[in-house]
């Protein structure tokens, strides 16, 4: 059972946990293969977006679909999913075979046998996209249908840095553009919205009012200080969305590259890799211990929840108040990058009411904790350093100079549309 409240019982006094699963994959679709054109979406596809749709069954928790990803989800029911069971039958099924018997041969035999079995979750992948008829969006869509299940996310067009676009009219294009994608999609207009690179500048959320958007998330670390009480507070604006900052002190029990979870020595090295790129070790070095990870992954869904509580306990001895503990991850983190992930993931949603810890998505938790009023939002985004250097610097000049002549193009062109459009009526 899934750590949602039910009726009749007590609301804890504490807050809820807001687990917010950020999906997104640039445009590779039709882009070649390795190292970085069909097979990274493939990949995804097969270790984490179709093991995700029996993880997430009935979950309490918000999940984002970028409408460029899902422009390439959308392919797969035509020939982009042949070129995916290719990829798992001609390219997967082989290279395992080969580079188990290498390693045999080598001597390696126990990593020989956790290349075979690893050849597994691939064969699972094929039986699963092929019980969809290749239609992954129509599987998301049906997730979430009903109000059961995930809460999805809205978010921009082109996952553009808002902030960074040099008109009000792009960024209008930006986020109307999106949200009409997502409401043809999903049947219905997104009520949070995820702001790419998680980029905000103040004047972004009149954007938002204007296209009916309902809350965002913001990264005010460096505004706030890093596990500041003020993270657990949501912050109505004066234009009407409610930012909810993101609580980087709990983010980092997952996603910090030190300390973070999947930097233990038992869990699979993403880095060690075969001569087909298979990863058959874990961190230490030592042959990957399949059984003995998913335990480990176990208990750290509860350490993690252990931490939720205690947080959301301070917080409210401390401020007299409930307070929202938001989580947002990479989506692809869970199951590719960190290989146990989806089963932190699992952990996390069976046992949260066990360990006291309410699970809500975004706008159900809204709903039960308070917005505060007049407190201003600094501009911030969730990259390292948290502003926009990442995206507007020296280095990376070339393309956001690039970027602005598109977008002023694009104003344009949509201004002159609906010139026309009004002359001729």
């Amino acid at each position: 059972m899934n750590g949602s409240h039910r009726p009749g019982r007590p609301r804890p006094q504490a807050g809820a946990l807001a687990l917010v699963l950020h999906s997104h994959m640039p445009y590779v679709e039709g882009f070649g293969t390795w190292p970085f054109g069909e097979e990274w979406l493939w990949e995804a596809v097969a270790t984490v977006y179709l093991p995700l749709l029996e993880t997430l069954a009935g979950a309490p928790v918000t999940l984002g679909l970028t409408p460029v990803l899902c422009d390439q989800l959308e392919t797969l029911t035509g020939p982009a999913g042949e070129r995916f069971l290719a990829f798992l039958r001609e390219v997967r099924a082989p290279v395992h075979t080969e580079d188990a018997r290498g390693l045999g041969e080598g001597g390696e035999h126990e990593a020989s046998g956790e290349v075979l079995r690893a050849a597994g979750d691939y064969a699972a992948a094929d039986r699963a996209f092929e019980a969809l008829g290749g239609d992954l969006l129509g599987a998301f869509r049906r997730l979430s249908a009903g109000g059961s299940g995930p809460e999805l996310l809205g978010s921009a067009a082109t996952h553009a840095v808002l902030p960074l676009l040099a008109t009000v009219g792009g960024r209008r294009l930006q986020i109307e553009a999106g949200i009409r994608a997502h409401e043809r999609r999903f049947g219905r207009r997104p009520g949070a919205f995820w702001l790419p690179e998680c980029a905000y500048a103040p004047g972004l959320e009149v954007v938002l009012a204007e296209a009916g958007a309902r809350t965002f998330c913001v990264d005010q670390t460096d505004a706030l200080g890093l596990g500041a009480p003020e993270q657990l507070e949501p912050v109505r604006t004066p234009a009407g969305p409610v930012a909810i900052p993101i609580d980087w002190s709990t983010v980092g029990l997952v996603w910090d590259e030190r300390s973070g979870y999947p930097v233990h020595g038992r869990y699979r090295n993403y880095h060690g890799r075969t001569t087909h790129d298979l990863k058959p070790w874990d961190n230490s070095g030592a042959t990957y211990d399949h059984a003995a990870a998913r335990a480990l992954a176990a208990e750290h869904g509860r350490d993690f929840l252990r931490r939720c509580a205690a947080r959301l306990e301070g917080h409210r001895v401390q401020r007299d108040r409930p307070g929202l503990l938001c989580c947002p991850l990479d989506t692809e983190l869970l199951g590719h990058w960190w290989y146990e992930g989806q089963t932190w993931l699992a952990t996390v949603l069976a046992e949260a009411e066990a360990h006291g810890v309410e699970l809500l998505p975004l706008s159900e938790a809204l709903a039960r904790v308070e917005p505060v009023e007049g407190r201003g939002l600094a501009p911030s985004s969730w990259g390292v350093p948290k502003d926009l250097s990442t995206w507007d610097s020296p280095r990376v000049a070339e393309l956001v100079v690039a970027a602005r002549r598109g977008e002023l193009e694009l104003v344009a062109a949509a201004s002159r549309a609906r010139a026309g459009a009004a002359g001729g009526g």
